[in-house]
């Protein structure tokens, strides 16, 4: 049976079912340092966004080749060097059917905050304000929505915000996707051109950079509205400020960064950012969710 490290934790029904199975399973959190010296011992990691699996942290696994699977609890891998884990005889394997509607809800939910100023009049009535004629907002209904990536995420986001009555169009680099969902691919240029709102939802690729970057949002329509649940990276950060302050993009709305925990006090200090620290898949369902398939992923995996 083997040894379970989740570094990051696991759902408590997900652990005594591994445990019921044989397998030992630990939730302590190591830091950087002392994960060294642990992953030689263990047979499997698993860790959400928090803990990077670097090739530095590979090597000190493969001084006893214990490690056998490396488990990304959540859809991303990129927390994970994870070709290098792979050429090494460590199999890397994630979760990616348990936390599309969590992400897809948080994405929706980012979209009613800004556009009625949820997020910002929560904090100024608790200072004793009733700034009722500052927030006048706008309606979903009626909208476009533009998607950036059309996966498992975004079609849900696109399902919820059908039914608000937006209008969907995406821009994914495959192409057209055969999908029962009513909504229309474009190209990068009148994704950025027409929609009214824009949620983002692919992979940070370093070999490529910021998706959102400052020549995409010269491209944009004026007054955009911006939602990030994707991967730290994709949106340039210092170019989202000044399309902000430019007024090119209205209000924008981020749970992922460049840098986690950000330090960047422009952005949390921005009077039209609304602001989650990278929450997208933090719901007691899809917690239970990834946690059984996690169990699937081992006993494929393990066995």
């Amino acid at each position: 049976m083997a040894v379970i490290l989740a570094n990051d934790g696991i759902d408590a029904l997900a652990k005594e079912q591994l445990e019921a199975l044989g397998h030992t399973v630990e939730t302590h959190h190591y830091n950087a340092f002392d994960l060294e010296h642990r992953i030689q011992e263990i047979d499997c990691l698993i860790v959400r966004s928090a803990t990077k699996v670097r090739s530095n942290l590979i090597d000190h696994a493969r001084n006893t080749k214990q490690l056998k699977l490396i488990i990304r609890a959540g859809v991303g891998i990129d927390n994970i060097d994870h070709e290098y884990a792979e050429a090494n005889g460590i199999l890397v394997r994630n979760t990616p059917n348990s936390s599309s509607d969590a992400v897809a809800e948080l994405a929706i939910g980012h979209m009613f905050a800004i556009a009625r100023h949820i997020y910002h009049a929560n904090v100024t009535m608790r200072q004793g304000h009733w700034n009722k004629k500052h927030y006048k907002g706008i309606e979903l209904a009626g909208k476009t929505l533009g998607l950036v990536g059309f996966g498992r995420i975004a079609q849900s986001v696109a399902k919820k915000a059908h039914a608000l009555g937006m209008t969907i169009q995406y821009h994914d680099i495959t192409g057209p996707r055969d999908s029962a969902i009513n909504a229309t691919w474009v190209d990068k240029e009148t994704l950025l051109r027409t929609s009214d709102f824009l949620s983002l939802h692919i992979p940070y690729d370093p070999s490529v950079g910021a998706y959102l970057d400052k020549a995409a949002f010269h491209a944009m329509k004026p007054g955009m509205y911006v939602i990030h649940t994707a991967r730290g990276g994709v949106v340039d950060e210092s170019a989202l400020l000044w399309a902000l302050d430019e007024g090119i993009v209205a209000y924008a709305a981020l749970d992922v960064f460049e840098e986690e925990p950000t330090h960047n006090e422009a952005l949390y200090h921005h009077e039209r950012i609304s602001l989650t620290p990278h929450i997208g898949a933090s719901t007691t369902e899809a917690q239970a969710r990834i946690g059984q398939e996690i169990i699937q992923v081992i006993q494929a995996s393990l066995t």
